[in-house]
This record gives C-alpha cells, sequence and structure tokens, in this order.
C-alpha cells in the first residue's frame, strides 16, 4: 500500500471495515485475548499467594504491563477491528472489558467521543486558558500522571448504571469533560452497561472465591496498573496541534513496548484511519513526518500544562456513532 495514499477521512471510518489489503487478525488477535485474560487471572492468583510485599508490587508490575496489552484488544473492540465477525467482536470486547474492569458497551460510546472531539476543549487536559483556575488544572494534569484517571472508570460505570439521573445533576453538567463523554450514552447502551456491569461483579465473585484472592494484594495488582495505564494515557496527545484528526503524535519505542502497546505509539495513524487494525498501522506512517522519542515526550508532561495558544477546533458531531452495528448483551 503507498502511504502517500493515506490521507485523513474522518466520516464514516469510526466503525468502517478495514481495507481489503489490511484485514483484521483474527486468529492473532483471539490468540492474545486468552493469553492476556488467562495470564492476568494468573497473577491475580499468584499475587494473592504472595506474603511479601516486593513480592506483591514485583507480581503487580507484571500484572499491569499484561493489562495494557489487555486495553489495547478492548480498544480495538471498540472500533470493530478485533474480530471481522460482529458477534465475535462483541463477545471478546465484553471478555477483555471485565478485567479491566469497565462494561464494553460504555467504552465502546466513549472512546467514539474520543475521535469526536480529540483536541477540543471538552478533551484539553494539557493546556488552560487565562479564565481557567491554574490550580484546578494542575491537579487535574498530575492527577492522571499519578494514577488517579483510572480509578474513576469503573466508579464512574457503577454510578452510571445504578442512577444514569446523574447526567442530569448541576455537577455534571458543568463538568467540561465528563458531561460530553457520558453524554453520548443512548438508552440502549445504559441497559447493555448494566448487564455487562453485573457479567464483571459475577466474575470478580468467583474469582475471589475459588482462586481464594486476597483484598489487599489484588487492590495493589490494579493499584499498579492504575499507575501505569493512567500516566501514559495523554501521551500521544499531550501539546500537539488543536485538532481533531491531526492532534496526535507517532511515537518511537522499543519493539517491546511496541508489541506490548500493540502499536498503540502510532496515535496519530489511528486517528487518520481508525478503520485500519493494529497490526498495520506502522505501515501508514509517512516519510519524514516527526516522531518524537515515547519517554522523552512522555517526561515533557511532568512539566506541566501550558497556555493554550491555539482556537480550539470543532467536534466532527457530524459522524455517527454507531454506523458498525454491535449485537446487545441485552437481546443475547
Amino acid at each position: 500500500m503507498d502511504v502517500s495514499e493515506v490521507t485523513p477521512e474522518p466520516a464514516g471510518l469510526l466503525y468502517s471495515p478495514p481495507p481489503a489489503d489490511m484485514p483484521i487478525p483474527n486468529r492473532l488477535n483471539i490468540v492474545l485475548v486468552v493469553l492476556a485474560f488467562s495470564t492476568s487471572v494468573g497473577l491475580l492468583w499468584l499475587g494473592s499467594r504472595a506474603e511479601q510485599w516486593y513480592a506483591v508490587l514485583g507480581v503487580g508490575i507484571l500484572f499491569s504491563f499484561v493489562l495494557l496489552t489487555n486495553y489495547a484488544l478492548l480498544h480495538e473492540a471498540v472500533h470493530g477491528n478485533l474480530h471481522s465477525n460482529s458477534k465475535a467482536n462483541f463477545w471478546l470486547g465484553v471478555l477483555t472489558g471485565i478485567l479491566f474492569p469497565i462494561p464494553y458497551s460504555m467504552i465502546r460510546v466513549t472512546h467514539q467521543g474520543h475521535h469526536l472531539r480529540n483536541r477540543t476543549d471538552f478533551e484539553m487536559f494539557d493546556l488552560y486558558y487565562p479564565t481557567d483556575s491554574r490550580f484546578i488544572r494542575y491537579v487535574q494534569w498530575y492527577g492522571i500522571l499519578c494514577g488517579l484517571f483510572w480509578p474513576w472508570i469503573p466508579i464512574g460505570a457503577i454510578l452510571f448504571a445504578v442512577c444514569p439521573g446523574v447526567l442530569r445533576t448541576r455537577i455534571f453538567r458543568q463538568a467540561r469533560s465528563s458531561r460530553h463523554l457520558l453524554g453520548d450514552i443512548q438508552a440502549k447502551e445504559i441497559r447493555a452497561i448494566r448487564w455487562e456491569l453485573l457479567l464483571i461483579v459475577a466474575f470478580f465473585v468467583a474469582a475471589f472465591y475459588v482462586l481464594e484472592l486476597r483484598w489487599l494484594n489484588t487492590l495493589i495488582l490494579y493499584a499498579c496498573f492504575s499507575l501505569n495505564w493512567s500516566t501514559r494515557q495523554y501521551v500521544g496527545h499531550a501539546f500537539t496541534c488543536r485538532d481533531v484528526i491531526e492532534g496526535a503524535w507517532n511515537l518511537r519505542t522499543n519493539r517491546v513496548m511496541s508489541w506490548l502497546l500493540l502499536h498503540g505509539e502510532y496515535d496519530l495513524n489511528h486517528h487518520r484511519r481508525p478503520d485500519v487494525p493494529w497490526f498495520y498501522l506502522p505501515r501508514l506512517t509517512r516519510p519524514g513526518e516527526a516522531r518524537p522519542g515515547y519517554f522523552l515526550q512522555y517526561w515533557r508532561q511532568w512539566l506541566g500544562p501550558r497556555p493554550a495558544s491555539e482556537p480550539a477546533p470543532e467536534s466532527l458531531r457530524q459522524i455517527p456513532l454507531t454506523v458498525h452495528q454491535e449485537p446487545v448483551i441485552s437481546n443475547q
């Protein structure tokens, strides 16, 4: 494929089928899902067998990297790229969502909102306006870098599933980011979210009973994942141009990390072509295009938010969120 022919074509691509010459690697993805899930469960068991704090921490570090791959697989399912069969894609998405944990039907909608509003005011965490409270912006920014982003996701899922009326509260309506992420969720997604949340609860109840997991040890493992996942969530977007499509980086990293992230460092290529499965993202890199180092870009974030110097782009609201039809779990 000629990379010069790869151009930003946002409309209709959020759930569009992949190019004919870039088919979804179904078998490889299934193997990765099984490996990630079984290894994660095994590490949860091993972490609960460890007695010394440093042993638990060591297992937690391994656990955090395995769940990074699990999340990358979940991300593929969100775009309909985990399996070419829509039902298989759905259930693999549900399975990978269990370990995060987040209902697949919830992240499926909120992540599409990210593609619609990337680098708009609703997804601007690394910059601030003169009218913003710098204290609040710094707390938000360093909260993300210090691992406090992840805990709000399962908490938010429970709150939203139990009481979707939270969308109508004053605090939620005044929140610049969350009201647009969760505001995309429709009634049918709420039903699916509830069923999937019950499935997640059932899994962990069974896991604690069968594997005799310890609460403290399990929380330490997830704390490791929380830090590892949260601190890198904005590395591919921080300090990029204010453009919904082009506001991302293709970063350079070592091969091991690239495969753990399933080429997630190619975030710009992904935003240009979200229809392309992870396996082919490196092919889309344009000749001569800047690729900052992953770790250098990561440490740049710790210098703190910067004043906004560009106008905000408009959200791509005209893109339908549900072009690619997925089965709803409540209808199974």
